[in-house]
């Protein structure tokens, strides 16, 4: 869960609100606190449905489905990636599928399909809640859906579950992340420190999610899993990220062995994926023709 970008009267309300019941909850009845805790911070905000039926009216993708577990989830196609070298594009926390469409027309430029997707609770896909590895297993199991993918572009969490999910029976030649997420626990400890969850209850916010999931925590961490990857990479993330701290991207950077760190200044969290120089450099580096070569790569 990530604060509101915009702060209404009602939304303020139920904030003091939360922020109060965890504050006294935490000491005088903590077990419930904690599972109330783990709904809300496994629910993503309401806003990525919302979006999803405003932004299903202008698409120009063809909509499909692919089962995943129990959820149904929902994929955006534009070409065919049967036949087309194709770009898999992953959606951060409380996004959708269809934020990449200003993507499309660029990539389809250069005779690539394009395959987005909404994440299990998101958007149009089935599911009331959804986590890290939630990502990983839905990402994997499109990527395995449309096959090996000429190159992955995730944003935030999307970045975290690319980073699990790669080589899990499907691969992409190039790997593009940005403002991607390393540490679930840094983000747990962001998450009690907005709703005033005491710090002592988050190992059991953590075998809560824990539970449900079948994974645990410390297991997703980004050091477990960047180091054995070998695909080229291009992280990319802005200085003054308030969601996402720079620091995360540059550990990406420090244990990726083949990547290139990219910074920005002042685009944030969310601009930095609309960015017109952004996408430039994503794509010269998806095509590997430009902006950096593979041997221009030093190792981290």
């Amino acid at each position: 869960m990530k604060p509101p970008r915009r702060f209404g009267v009602r939304t303020v309300a139920t904030l003091l609100g939360l922020r109060l019941a965890y504050r006294w909850g935490s000491v005088l009845a903590p077990t419930r606190t904690v599972a109330h805790a783990a709904r809300v911070f496994q629910t993503p905000l309401p806003s990525s449905r919302e979006r999803a039926v405003h932004a299903a009216g202008t698409t120009t993708a063809r909509r499909e489905t692919v089962p995943v577990g129990d959820a149904a989830i929902a994929t955006y196609v534009w070409g065919d990636p049967a036949t087309q070298p194709y770009v898999l594009l992953a959606h951060g926390w409380s996004s959708l599928g269809l934020r990449w469409e200003n993507w499309v027309p660029s990539l389809r430029d250069r005779g690539w399909a394009a395959v987005a997707f909404d994440q299990p609770a998101h958007g149009h896909s089935g599911g009331d809640l959804c986590t890290l590895p939630d990502f990983v297993r839905t990402l994997a199991a499109v990527g395995r859906h449309y096959g090996d993918a000429l190159g992955v572009v995730a944003h935030s969490l999307g970045g975290a579950a690319a980073t699990l999910a790669l080589d899990d029976g499907w691969t992409a030649e190039r790997v593009v992340l940005i403002a991607p997420a390393a540490d679930p626990q840094a983000a747990t400890r962001r998450f009690a420190r907005f709703v005033r969850l005491r710090e002592r209850l988050r190992p059991s916010l953590h075998d809560a999610l824990a539970r449900r999931t079948g994974v645990a925590i410390d297991t997703l961490h980004i050091r477990h899993h960047a180091p054995r990857r070998r695909q080229p990479a291009l992280i990319v993330h802005d200085c003054f990220d308030r969601d996402v701290p720079v620091a995360e991207g540059e550990l990406y950077a420090g244990l990726w062995p083949r990547s290139i760190l990219l910074k920005t200044r002042r685009l944030g969290h969310r601009r930095i994926v609309d960015d017109d120089a952004v996408m430039t450099a994503a794509l010269a580096f998806l095509a590997g023709t430009a902006f950096i070569r593979d041997d221009d790569a030093s190792p981290h």
